[in-house]
C-alpha cells in the first residue's frame, strides 16, 4: 500500500479514538495484510443494542469501507459469567435461556449499521463451551492474581472488603481467549474495557499469535447526562425503540448533551459541528439542531419516511393547537452536579403534594415526560434541559432546569 494511502487510512481509523495501542503496530499490520480481522464483542445481557453501541459500530463501519472483515461476537458464554468492569458488586448470572433469547435479537439490529456481506456474527460458546479443564488451567496460568487486582474495580472492592467471586476473575481471561480463537488483528471497545482488551494482547502472545491492536472509544452518556448509556441503568435509547419513542427521547436531551451526541455518533464532521456552534452563537435555537439530530438518528436506524413521520408526530404533539394555551412554566433549580431527581422536580413545580406522592404516581405510570410514560422513580433531569410534564390528565407544566 502506498505510504499516502496508508496514512490516510490510519487517520480515518484512529480518528475519535481515546487510545490506539498502538498506531505503529496498526500501520505495520496494514502493510502485511490487505484485510484485517476486526473483533468487537457484546454480551447479550438485554435484548437491545443502544446508541452507546453505535459509537463503536460506526468505527467498525469505517473498517469495512476499507475492506476489512468485522467479527461481531455475541458473548453468549461470557454473559453467563457477567462482566465485572466498573461494577461495585458481583453481577447476578444470567441463565442460558435468558442469554439465548437476548442474543437472537442482535443480528437484525447490527445489520442496521454494518454491511451484512462483510460481517460475521459469531458466538463465544462455540469454543468456550468445549474448553477442557486442562485448557482452562493453562489459560488461568497466563495471568496472576496481582495483575488482576490492578483493575480499578477489583482493587476498590478488595480494599473495601467487598466480596469478589472467583468466576469474576475469569471474565477478562475468557474475553482474551476469544481473541485467540478468532485470531483477531484489532479489537474495539469502550474505555471501560481497556483492561480486558489489553489482556487479549498478552494472552495472544502466550498462545503464539501476534498481539491484537487495541482501540478504545469514548463512552456515550445516557439520558441522565452523567452515567454511561447502559441497559442496566435504564438510561438508554435502544435501536428497537419505536421511531416516535426514539425521536421523543432524543428531543429530551439537554442542549449540552446534544453536542456530545452529534460528536460521538458521527453525524457531522468537525467543520459541520463548528458551523452549527456558530449558528447557535448567532441566535439559532438549539432545539432546531436537536430536531435535526433526532431526524438523522431515527432515519439511520429506520428510514427517511419513518423519521419524517416521527418528527411530524412530535411537532403535532407539542403544537399549541393540541396543548392548553396557558401551560405554566416552572424553573427548577438543579443540585451542584447539575441534576434534579424527577420526584423532587414534580414537587417543586407544584404538580404533586410531595416527593412521596410523586414517586407513587411515577411507579403507577401516571407521569409523562415529553409525552413518554415514565416509571423510573430514580430518573434525573439535567440542567439546561426543558420538558413538558403531565401528571394524570389535568396537571401539566413546562419545566426548565436551571
Amino acid at each position: 500500500m502506498p505510504a499516502k494511502a496508508l496514512n490516510q487510512q490510519l487517520d480515518v481509523l484512529c480518528a475519535g479514538c481515546e487510545q490506539v495501542i498502538d498506531r505503529a503496530e496498526l500501520a505495520a499490520r496494514l502493510k502485511q495484510k490487505s484485510s484485517l480481522t476486526i473483533k468487537i464483542g457484546f454480551d447479550p445481557t438485554a435484548p437491545d443494542l443502544h446508541l452507546g453501541h453505535l459509537v463503536q459500530l460506526n468505527k467498525l463501519k469505517q473498517f469495512q469501507q476499507f475492506g476489512h472483515k468485522v467479527i461481531f461476537l455475541v458473548g453468549d458464554f461470557t454473559a453467563r459469567i457477567g462482566d465485572p468492569s466498573g461494577k461495585s458488586q458481583t453481577r447476578p448470572s444470567l441463565t442460558h435461556e435468558q442469554v439465548v433469547a437476548n442474543a437472537r435479537t442482535y443480528a437484525a439490529q447490527v445489520y442496521r449499521v454494518l454491511d451484512k456481506h462483510n460481517t460475521a456474527i459469531r458466538y463465544n460458546s462455540e469454543w468456550s463451551d468445549h474448553l477442557k479443564p486442562q485448557e482452562l488451567i493453562k489459560l488461568m496460568a497466563s495471568y496472576s492474581v496481582a495483575r488482576l487486582l490492578e483493575r480499578d474495580d477489583f482493587a476498590t472492592r478488595y480494599k473495601q472488603g467487598d466480596p469478589i467471586a472467583l468466576h469474576e476473575f475469569l471474565y477478562p481471561l475468557m474475553q482474551a481467549y476469544d481473541s485467540v480463537a478468532l485470531a483477531a488483528d484489532v479489537e474495539l471497545g469502550g474505555t471501560d474495557q481497556t483492561f480486558n482488551l489489553l489482556a487479549g494482547r498478552k494472552i495472544q502472545r502466550d498462545y503464539g499469535q501476534p498481539s491484537q491492536i487495541v482501540m478504545t472509544l469514548p463512552l456515550l452518556e445516557g439520558l441522565d447526562g452523567t452515567k454511561k448509556m447502559s441497559k442496566s441503568l435504564n438510561n438508554y435509547i435502544a435501536f428497537c425503540d419505536p421511531p416516535d419513542e426514539m425521536f421523543g427521547k432524543l428531543m429530551s436531551l439537554s442542549d449540552t448533551l446534544m453536542w456530545r451526541y452529534w460528536q460521538l455518533l458521527g453525524l457531522g464532521s468537525a467543520d459541520q459541528l463548528a458551523a452549527m456552534h456558530r449558528q447557535v452563537a448567532q441566535g439559532l435555537n438549539p432545539r432546531d439542531l436537536k430536531l435535526r439530530l433526532a431526524r438523522q438518528l431515527t432515519a439511520l436506524l429506520y428510514d427517511d419516511a419513518q423519521a419524517e413521520d416521527a418528527q411530524q408526530a412530535f411537532i403535532d404533539r407539542f403544537s399549541h393547537r393540541q396543548l392548553p394555551k396557558d401551560i405554566p412554566v416552572r424553573r427548577i433549580k438543579t443540585n451542584e452536579e447539575g441534576h434534579a431527581p424527577l420526584p423532587n422536580a414534580l414537587r417543586a413545580a407544584g404538580l404533586t403534594a410531595g416527593t412521596s406522592e410523586a414517586m407513587r404516581l411515577i411507579i403507577a405510570g401516571a407521569v409523562r415526560l415529553d409525552e413518554q410514560k415514565i416509571t423510573d422513580k430514580t430518573m434525573m433531569l439535567q440542567k439546561g434541559s426543558e420538558h413538558l410534564v403531565r401528571v394524570g390528565k389535568r396537571r401539566i407544566a413546562r419545566l426548565i432546569l436551571t
